[in-house]
């Protein structure tokens, strides 16, 4: 500024303010408002500084000079996550036509308001309110109202998704998750996986009617083609599904090591119990889970089988089927935290409740590739927080378990200290 600590002069990098009036005046309104009005007055004086450079400076005639200045016009530029209204200085050719002024395509640029806009629908921010959470005055902006705002985003979750479903799955993912969401009407079947580090990544998603054994072979083959080591031995955890079971087994064969939610079991279990029952078994199922041993688990296990097959036989039947898949980690004898992460499924459910709250402003889902796209759109965001995994230090265990379980060596193991 002119003045900058009593003394009338241009300081280095400085912006030289023209109407301090104004800016006091803006000033009162807080820094955003005088933060904006010194940005338009940057704006102004690039532009004329542009045209000054290609025509001379103004009232000064100037020899073989190849255009002239020819008034203004009203125009706009993206500030934020919208467009606004400011005037622009026209120079035309002696030749015909109009000089572009390369400093006001800068700032008409729409990738920032693109981003913007992807940034509030992801955080939940509706279409219809996302003009509220905008600062400035809505009379002088657009590219705010819903029809705009919902087409920016489905264009700019298209380029997202392409680049988030399309990511290389190179190196070494000891196991993954997958489990299935509804979104309306269709089933949004998720694969997310862990890595040596014990960093965790949405590997792909796929929309289906339901979690059927074809959906799952279709995600796990787009999986595959991205780079997914179909030879690395890996726990699968799923929630029990026979389908995701049988899809894991049909494309992965002896590679694939299957653990069930023991979370999922337990609630399954209870839920055919009467409520008098369901706290007695309840404590049994959870001492049963916390023994180390396999065959110390699974004998608990059997005697809660026995002891309600007479009087509730569908209980029994519901906690015999699968009962050894449930007991996988325990088999691979994992350590403590390890064990209680990949025993379940609730990382990946985690992750599925984030999904839903990005989401629950949606209704209607025309078809698959609407719930697609909004299933993305929030697992995007879900992995925006994710952390690694309880335990991650143990993975190693993990990798020479399952290779010792299958027998099958992978070439890539890289032991973590």
């Amino acid at each position: 500024m002119k003045l900058y600590q009593k003394k009338e002069k241009i300081v280095k990098n400085s912006v030289e303010v023209l109407d301090p009036t104004v800016l006091l005046e803006k000033a009162s309104k807080g820094l955003l408002s005088l933060s904006v009005e010194l940005g338009f007055e940057v704006l102004r004086q690039l532009m004329e500084e542009e045209v000054t450079e290609l025509v001379g400076e103004k009232g000064k005639h100037q020899k073989g000079r190849k255009g002239y200045r020819h008034g203004t016009e009203k125009t706009k530029v993206v500030l934020g996550g919208q467009k606004v209204s400011t005037t622009r200085p026209r120079v035309r050719s002696n030749e015909g036509g109009e000089f572009p002024l390369e400093t006001l395509q800068w700032f008409q640029r729409e990738d920032s308001l693109n981003q913007t806009v992807l940034a509030r629908l992801l955080s939940g921010v509706s279409c219809r309110k996302y003009e509220q959470t905008l600062d400035a005055d809505s009379n002088h902006t657009s590219c705010t109202s819903k029809s705009e705002v919902s087409r920016r985003f489905i264009a700019g979750m298209q380029t997202a998704i392409d680049e988030f479903l399309g990511r290389g799955l190179e190196g070494s993912y000891p196991a993954i998750m997958i489990d299935g969401m509804c979104v309306g009407k269709m089933t949004i079947v998720a694969a997310m996986g862990i890595r040596e580090g014990g960093d965790k990544q949405i590997l792909g998603l796929i929309e289906g009617g339901s979690e059927n054994t074809e959906v799952v072979k279709a995600l796990l083959s787009d999986l595959l083609e991205r780079g997914l080591d179909p030879t690395e031995s890996r726990l699968y955890v799923i929630d029990g599904g026979k389908a995701l079971a049988k899809g894991i087994k049909d494309t992965f064969g002896d590679h694939a090591v299957i653990q069930r939610c023991q979370v999922h079991k337990k609630r399954n279990v209870l839920s055919k119990l009467p409520e008098s029952e369901q706290g007695n078994v309840g404590l049994l199922l959870s001492s049963a889970y916390l023994e180390f041993e396999y065959d110390q688990a699974l004998s608990k296990l059997h005697k809660i089988v026995k002891k309600m097959e007479t009087r509730f036989p569908s209980a029994a039947a519901s906690l015999k089927e699968g009962m050894e898949e449930t007991l996988t980690v325990h088999r691979l004898r994992l350590p403590g935290l390890l064990r209680q992460t990949l025993s379940n499924t609730n990382p990946i459910e985690s992750a599925n409740s984030t999904c839903a709250r990005i989401i629950r402003r949606v209704t209607h889902f025309k078809n698959g590739e609407v719930a697609l796209r909004q299933a993305a759109a929030g697992f995007m965001e879900a992995e925006r927080s994710f952390r690694r995994i309880r335990g991650y230090r143990e993975i190693p265990i993990l990798q020479s378990a399952l290779e010792n379980l299958t027998g099958i060596k992978h070439k890539d193991t890289i032991k973590i200290a």
